[in-house]
């Protein structure tokens, strides 16, 4: 439980305006830290203090040293992390409010003499805990000279409270078995949202704090709390829209900031998934088309996809899968917005998917049935997002800033052989208006959709195969960074960074030398070997 009133003797500071909020916050930290912590001597040896073993402050908010976050499987690297509690206020705007719990663990660098500047991770999500993604940035060599710090986001799994929603995620799995976009299966979609939001505000949650300005503040309160003088943040996915919020509102301490899978908070919500989804799509059918054993067998796949799309839509496919850890078979309905989300996700596996759309087209669809149900079913996909997050970024800082009619807009300039009943659910979030009327939290200032301006070093990197954050948000955020660099990693799906030696190894230059990333090895990349059927 988040505690509350063990901490109500605490003066909270207000929630500065964010124009002035940067300046503001580097003043109150040099009155609050006169000694950075981890460069404070150990009493025993007179060396610096690892990070995350002092206690620290910074306002109201504290770091306690103390057990690892819970996570919801054994996560090896985080085997000897040094682990403990942020503390802050759940609403910076009310002193006497309830705190929160934020769980923080610190993977050492695999050096003797790490860098003195650690990185921080920003997940995926918006609802991922940054600490059950931990295997995957040591698993990419994050840590080979710098530590490298995890903390829950509010609202995540190991955080308190954990705004996760069995009921949403029970509602994913049996949505599988209902006509994706029918209005029947919007009104359950929104029920399970209404419930959700029931059951956490019951629980005493304020869910209009649980955004990414104030996960921003967070962030800022721990690097001041763990007395660090600069830190590098690393973002993915939505984590690169909560690390462009974060460097716009805090950029004090920041020494360079890596984001891969971009997604800029000026456009951020459902209209622009549906360019991405183009995108991602366009540049898998192209690298089919220039392999010639895939262009010969699977000709013309784009033709084939709109084909499959307004087919399935006028004429659903019901079949029924096995799926592990389920003991009867699993009914699966396959219409046209199945098949464009289905796709979305599907350019991570992208040397079966010509394959896979072919044996559709030819009244086969096992294999796109039993991906569609494989992760939505899973007894281990229940209860690990955190929903009131989620519904939070995307009812008070999308939504409320662009229109349905500007979401049914971009799905027809993107895909205009597309039925309207596929284009008006935008891919990954459908019935979200729906969802947000009945979440029923104030819009977030207007700010929040400002550009992030700065001349701080930034890696921006892109992966060709991305349905769900286009390539082309890369240099669009580019723009108004100074000192951007920025790539597209190619024949890669969404997050390069987790299936790429090439973008491992460039992110991993640009820590080095933020100025000078060394890019050279996107040249050698090569496109999949797509698999040839009979």
């Amino acid at each position: 439980m988040a505690r509350n009133d063990a901490h109500r003797h605490r003066r909270t500071v207000r929630r500065l305006p964010t124009a002035s909020a940067g300046l503001a916050a580097g003043i109150l930290v040099a009155a609050l830290v006169a000694v950075p912590v981890h460069a404070a001597p150990s009493p025993d040896t007179g060396a610096a203090a690892a990070i995350g073993t002092v206690p620290g402050a910074a306002g109201d908010a504290r770091y306690e040293p103390g057990p690892c976050p819970r996570t919801p499987d054994p996560i090896p690297a985080l085997e000897g992390a040094r682990c403990g509690t942020l503390t802050v206020p759940e609403n910076r705007d009310e002193p006497d409010g309830r705190t929160i719990e934020l769980g923080v663990a610190v993977v050492a660098a695999a050096t003797d003499r790490p860098k003195p500047d650690p990185i921080v991770w920003f997940a995926g999500g918006p609802g991922d805990d940054a600490v059950g993604e931990a295997q995957m940035a040591i698993d990419g060599g994050l840590n080979r000279d710098r530590d490298v710090i995890f903390m829950s986001q509010r609202g995540t799994y190991s955080a308190d409270p954990a705004l996760t929603c069995p009921v949403v995620d029970e509602f994913t799995a049996s949505s599988v078995g209902l006509v994706y976009d029918a209005p029947s299966t919007g009104r359950l979609h929104v029920d399970a949202t209404r419930t959700c939001r029931e059951q956490l505000a019951g629980g005493g949650a304020d869910l209009s704090t649980y955004d990414s300005t104030e996960s921003a503040a967070d962030y800022a309160d721990l690097r001041v709390a763990l007395g660090l003088a600069q830190w590098n943040v690393f973002g993915i996915s939505y984590g690169t829209d909560l690390a462009l919020i974060y460097l716009r509102d805090h950029p004090e301490g920041i020494r360079s900031v890596g984001i891969d899978g971009i997604l800029p908070p000026s456009t951020a919500g459902p209209a622009l998934t549906w360019a991405s989804a183009r995108q991602g799509f366009d540049a898998l059918f192209r690298a089919c088309a220039r392999e010639p054993a895939c262009n010969r067998r699977y000709p013309d796949l784009p033709a084939t996809f709109d084909r499959l799309v307004r087919d399935l839509e006028a004429r659903p496919v019901t079949t029924s899968v096995e799926v592990p850890g389920r003991p009867e078979p699993v009914k699966v309905v396959l219409d046209g917005g199945t098949l464009v989300n289905w796709m979305t996700s599907a350019t991570h596996l992208a040397a079966g998917v010509p394959r896979s759309l072919d044996e559709l087209a030819h009244g086969k669809p096992q294999r796109i049935a039993e991906q569609w149900a494989g992760g939505k079913v899973s007894p281990q996909a229940v209860g690990r997002i955190a929903h009131g997050l989620a519904y939070g970024v995307f009812c008070r800082e999308w939504v409320p800033f662009e229109s349905e009619a500007d979401v049914l807009r971009a799905g027809q300039e993107a895909f205009p052989s597309f039925p309207r009943s596929v284009l008006a659910q935008a891919p990954q979030l459908p019935f979200l208006y729906g969802d947000c009327e009945a979440w029923n939290v104030p819009a977030a200032p207007r700010e929040v959709r400002d550009v992030t301006r700065s001349d701080i070093p930034t890696l921006v990197m892109s992966a060709g195969f991305d349905a769900q954050t286009g390539a082309s948000n890369g240099p669009y955020v580019a723009r108004t960074l100074s000192r951007a660099t920025v790539v597209t990693i190619p024949y890669v799906a969404h997050v390069a960074f987790a299936a790429s030696p090439c973008a491992q190894e460039i992110t991993l230059s640009f820590f080095d030398a933020p100025t000078a990333a060394k890019t050279g090895c996107v040249t050698a990349l090569e496109p999949p070997a797509f698999e040839i059927g009979p």
